[in-house]
């Protein structure tokens, strides 16, 4: 299921150096975002769960996810380079469960460790919330690359989607609107977060029994029809 040809390939593609500059440059905001803060306030932990959680985690992680997800596969399908993949021996659903392993990696160095420096900056880890807050930016990780893996699978314009998602139904609805967040990834993630912090200063508008259920239903489902569609594509080329 895992190809180590195409992963080097979607590694190499998500780390060039243009893109490694865009996916730097929040993970690196964060963390001077933190070092202010603490010089300017001290060490505070509804402080820290603030800054981490309306903006690590609200806000960085699915950025950083929509350009690892999208960018695992978006290019190749829209430059055409992907026929030459497609034409290799290999299996398409392997195709897409490496892409997806390589975007989730991808998106945790990027997100989950910026975030657990920023917590370590802010408060020292008082209260577990550093940690509650890296748990859930790993775990919304693999979600959000699923999810953005599959958008870029199927569509031209998967970036600008993708960025919609995560900044007007993640960082706006899903943080105000109360129907909109059960259908968060964000609160999905929050609800181990807030497990993991022993209820203390992480809240979530979802148990943690359907978070993870829908957690791991997303990223299934997500991952199964990215397969179905690059199938779909590789039959048509064919035809």
């Amino acid at each position: 299921m895992y190809d180590p040809t195409v992963a080097r390939l979607t590694y190499r593609a998500l780390l060039g150096r243009r893109r490694a500059l865009i996916l730097g440059a929040l993970p690196l905001l964060l963390i001077v975002i933190a070092v202010a803060v603490r010089a300017l306030t001290g060490a505070d932990d509804q402080t820290a769960a603030d800054v981490l959680g309306g903006f690590a985690l609200a806000t960085m992680v699915p950025i950083i996810g929509v350009i690892a997800g999208t960018g695992a596969i978006g290019p190749e399908i829209d430059d055409g380079s992907v026929v030459y993949l497609l034409s290799k021996p290999l299996k398409r659903p392997t195709i897409i469960f490496t892409k997806l392993i390589v975007a989730i990696a991808v998106t945790m160095v990027f997100s989950a460790l910026p975030t657990l420096i920023a917590g370590l900056i802010l408060n020292g880890n008082g209260q577990q919330i550093a940690v509650a807050y890296t748990v859930a930016a790993l775990v919304s990780s693999i979600a959000y690359s699923a999810l953005f893996l599959l958008l870029g699978t199927v569509s031209r314009h998967a970036v600008v989607f993708g960025l919609v998602y995560a900044l007007v139904w993640e960082a706006l609805f899903g943080s105000l609107v109360p129907g909109a967040r059960t259908l968060s990834v964000q609160q999905w993630s929050l609800a181990v977060a807030h497990k993991v912090a022993g209820g203390n200063l992480v809240t979530s508008e979802v148990g943690l029994t359907t978070a993870t259920v829908l957690l791991v239903a997303v990223t299934a489902l997500a991952t199964w029809y990215a397969g179905q569609k690059l199938r779909a594509l590789t039959l048509a080329g064919e035809e």
